[in-house]
């Protein structure tokens, strides 16, 4: 193989620096590898890469086709997968590039104007986050490979625009509690956004609520931070740790205004702890984990706020909420993109609702699941409202909506909350083994889209897809810059949302806490019991969804590989903070003693 090096002085910005490889491989050869393609960089809140290939006598195949972004420093990298399956041409490029100063520049190459050249640009993020593939990017250049597969659905355009990006999160929301699922629950306006969307049937969560909220505010695992076991008790005097860098200070620096209505449960003993001193411009809502939906409190202790000052007002919370969305959309000021986050208490404890929506249920005999059926009614009508106010104000046709829930239904009524629930738990998790609280899939898997008229066609999304991509692929659509978080856990999935292509995700962890949890390899899912009397699990998830056959005894091997990976994982993790919470709690308060 012939190789050639050269540099070109392409701006006073810029230096690029290509090597040509020249190689040949016989016909009905194939081979199989990974490049790191993508060069340039800009702090205009763009990177541009122009990357040239040739269509003619090259058959590349599309499966097996990776797209990933990956960053070291101020280098931004594409990650391509591909296999020659018949004629390889017997060229190869690659690029690599590092700034020179702060200007907004474009970096291109192409060899020579002939036949069967072609261009192919794309608006790239310039991230930050560590991913597993850092050690194979340099920090002082960046290799990129001119391999491109001839169809043209192999390249992910970016959107031409920044959107407005709503995040509508449920809670304790049974998976196969929608109308799409074949419910008895009718939800229209999430069927609508669903069946016009991509639908993300293997999405999932944490399991439990503090967690995942967490995980979408940071793009990390909450055992990273502490957060990873059980939710902030009402007593509960810790919060999301303040060092982190979360998503609405993010998109708030990249020029967006930032909103939340609804739930927080991430820190409330403290208003340092609270939303509007997070990163969001406006807050509205409340901030423990479980409040009465009627009278807005908690155990009796108002918690109803706009901002750092508490409100009384009267209605149902989840009503409210969505008022309160439709309000600030009203008001918006469409010269910059908007973040909402509209957080919803529904189906959550207490199984409360109008009567209206009571009436619309009086078919089903059981009083929980009428007032969960009830609650998730009253979610629907306020999303269709929120649909309706973006079309009024001309902003739906440039709005991304993402809609998931925070973990599955409850099963178990010791995750069930503060409220005690006499009778039946209403939740339905489909298949799914078991529920909130629980690293099964029936915990863990969530009811989840995405939808954006012209930039999400209507799919099904069968790729691993976890809560804390969420934050890096905000980032991409925002143009934000990702410097100030710390190393991410999520992947862009923007390319598999709207492509399906795979992610460069190698392993899926549910959960780590020092008594166990659960963690994923390709369709290998270990779950550890490690606290006496200890107990191991493993699925093949691909073949049993449902987590009925424990094939542990048959295969040592992987159980052991994905334990070891689960030990090391444990080494990174914080102490749970609620742990510590719980001691001093219990052994730190005066003694209760007849007098």
């Amino acid at each position: 193989m012939i190789g050639a090096k050269a540099k070109i002085n392409l701006t006073r910005s810029f230096y690029l620096t290509f090597w040509a490889l020249i190689g040949g491989f016989g016909a009905g050869s194939q081979l199989s590898w990974d490049v790191f393609g993508g060069a340039g960089y800009s702090f205009n809140d763009q990177v541009f890469a122009v990357i040239g290939y040739r269509a003619m006598g090259i058959d590349y195949s599309r499966k097996g086709y990776v797209y990933d972004i990956v960053q070291q420093g101020p280098i931004t990298a594409f990650v391509f997968r591909f296999r020659c399956m018949r004629r390889c041409s017997n060229w190869s490029l690659t690029l690599s590039a590092r700034p020179r100063s702060r200007q907004q520049a474009k970096l291109g190459f192409a060899p020579r104007a002939r036949p069967g050249w072609k261009e192919l640009k794309m608006d790239v993020l310039d991230t930050k986050g560590a991913t597993r593939r850092e050690a194979l990017v340099g920090s002082a250049s960046l290799l990129a490979a001119a391999f491109a597969a001839s169809a043209p659905e192999s390249a992910v355009a970016q959107p031409a625009s920044r959107p407005n990006i709503i995040f509508i999160i449920s809670d304790d929301h049974g998976w196969k509690d929608v109308g799409y699922r074949g419910s008895d629950i009718k939800t229209p306006n999430i069927d609508k956004l669903a069946a016009t969307g991509a639908r993300l049937e293997q999405h999932y969560a944490l399991p439990m609520c503090t967690p995942t909220r967490a995980a979408l505010m940071t793009g990390r695992y909450p055992m990273r931070y502490g957060l990873q076991s059980g939710v902030i008790p009402g007593a509960g005097s810790y919060s999301l740790a303040m060092d982190e860098y979360l998503l609405p200070q993010l998109l708030r620096e990249a020029g967006y205004r930032t909103v939340m209505s609804g739930k927080w449960h991430l820190g409330h003993a403290k208003k340092d702890f609270w939303p509007h001193r997070r990163g969001f411009d406006s807050f509205y809502g409340c901030v423990v984990g479980e409040i009465d939906h009627f009278k807005r409190a908690a155990h009796g202790v108002p918690d109803w706020f706009r901002d750092d000052k508490a409100i009384v007002e009267e209605g149902f919370d989840n009503t409210l909420f969505g008022q309160e969305a439709v309000k600030q959309i009203k008001a918006h000021d469409t010269s910059k993109p908007l973040f909402l986050y509209l957080a919803f208490t529904a189906p959550h404890t207490p199984f409360q609702a109008p009567q209206a929506y009571l009436d619309r249920y009086a078919s089903i005999s059981d009083p929980n699941r009428r007032a969960y059926a009830a609650m998730i009614s009253v979610m629907d009508d306020e999303i269709g409202n929120v649909l309706a106010a973006l079309d009024e104000k001309r902003m739906r046709d440039n709005t991304l909506i993402v809609f998931q829930s925070d973990n599955g239904g409850v099963k178990s009524a010791a995750y069930a909350g503060d409220t005690p629930v006499e009778g039946s738990l209403p939740a339905d998790n489909g298949p799914y083994r078991d529920g909130k609280g629980t690293t099964y899939e029936g915990g863990t898997r969530v009811v989840a889209f995405a939808n954006w008229p012209g930039n999400i066609k209507p799919r099904t999304v069968s790729q691993v897809t976890h809560t804390v991509d969420w934050y890096p692929t905000f980032a991409n659509l925002a143009k934000a810059r990702l410097e100030k978080n710390k190393p991410l856990d999520g992947v862009n999935v923007w390319p598999t949302i709207t492509a399906g292509q795979a992610t460069s995700r190698k392993e899926l962890v549910y959960n780590i806490e020092p008594t166990g949890g659960a963690i994923r390899e390709g369709d290998w899912k270990l779950v550890w019991q490690a606290a006496l009397p200890p107990k191991v699990e493993l699925f093949n998830i691909a073949r049993d969804p449902s987590e009925k056959r424990d094939l542990s005894a048959s295969n040592p091997k992987i159980v052991e590989r994905l334990q070891k990976r689960m030990i090391e994982l444990s080494r990174q993790a914080a102490p749970p903070l609620l742990v510590g919470e719980a001691i001093k709690l219990t052994f730190f308060v005066p003694p209760t003693i007849p007098q």
